[in-house]
């Protein structure tokens, strides 16, 4: 075969690559989402926000919930009878208030259990989400965070710290006005998170969770871990099935170079030891 048409060759190939293993890991998960169906007796929707080499020239893209996710969980929500439990395995930093607040509260309408998974974390707009749940199963190393609005850049609880801190004279109209969004956005945001909480915790525990977490306790990426999170009084316990880890692998973060992390992947019990490490070899 002549070398021209061996190197066209190779590019068709090379730009068909990405496009055939998209679609395989695509069957691969609707298998992963059945076998989980099958063994909860559940509807299993799946919110995970990971980068993907998806495109011709291989550039990794950045997901965070939106309309479009919103309306697609909406959409899986419906088509779910009453009497079946949904089980939604959640990873993402967060996204549109909008967006979560809407799957935040079908979750909650939904007659039969609602179970939410987090492998890693959902942060932001992810634990509005799950705060939804009638039970959060969180891995031991997985955190939540807390929901407070952000401004473009800014958070809108430290926006309002200036319009505290400063004489009015001093501060530009922007920020005067920035400051009437803020406090409408955190008013929101902890009316919605009341919303969500009150039914099971009772009035007076979600009113002081909803404010703790919607009004700048902490900095937005606080990491709320299995222990805190029980102590706030959320639902969470840490049986995380080992099928929802395995889905997980199906959505693999882009690597153009080399892995930044690198193990053999088996499970090692307690008397498994590294080759050439035994006990009576170790010297100083």
């Amino acid at each position: 075969m002549p070398l021209l048409e061996l190197f066209w060759l190779f590019i068709i190939l090379s730009s068909l690559q990405p496009v055939v293993r998209q679609r395989w890991l695509e069957r691969q998960r609707m298998s992963a989402f059945r076998e989980i169906e099958s063994s909860r007796h559940s509807r299993v929707i799946g919110l995970i926000h990971r980068q993907e080499r998806m495109s011709f020239l291989g550039f990794p893209i950045a997901r965070y919930i939106d309309i479009e996710d919103s309306e697609q969980v909406l959409r899986a929500i419906q088509l779910t009878d009453r009497a079946v439990p949904i089980d939604l395995i959640l990873h993402t930093p967060g996204g549109l208030v909008l967006a979560a607040g809407q799957i935040a509260e079908a979750l909650r309408n939904h007659p039969s259990r609602v179970t939410v998974f987090v492998p890693h974390y959902a942060m932001s707009g992810g634990t509005l989400i799950a705060l939804a749940g009638d039970e959060i199963v969180m891995s031991q190393n997985a955190v939540l965070g807390p929901v407070d609005p952000q401004l473009g850049q800014s958070p809108a609880a430290s926006i309002l710290k200036v319009i505290e801190r400063k004489p009015i004279s001093e501060i530009d109209d922007e920020t005067v006005i920035l400051s009437d969004v803020a406090e409408k956005a955190l008013r929101q945001v902890e009316e919605l998170v009341f919303r969500l909480l009150s039914e099971r915790m009772g009035e007076e525990k979600a009113r002081s969770l909803a404010q703790m977490l919607a009004c700048g306790t902490w900095t937005h990426d606080y990491p709320i871990r299995v222990d805190q999170a029980r102590e706030l009084g959320l639902p969470v316990n840490t049986s995380m099935p080992d099928e929802v880890f395995e889905l997980m692998q199906l959505y693999p973060q882009a690597s153009p170079q080399r892995p930044s992390v690198e193990y053999i992947p088996m499970p090692y019990g307690p008397s498994r030891q590294p080759a050439g490490r035994r006990n009576d070899q170790i010297r100083n």
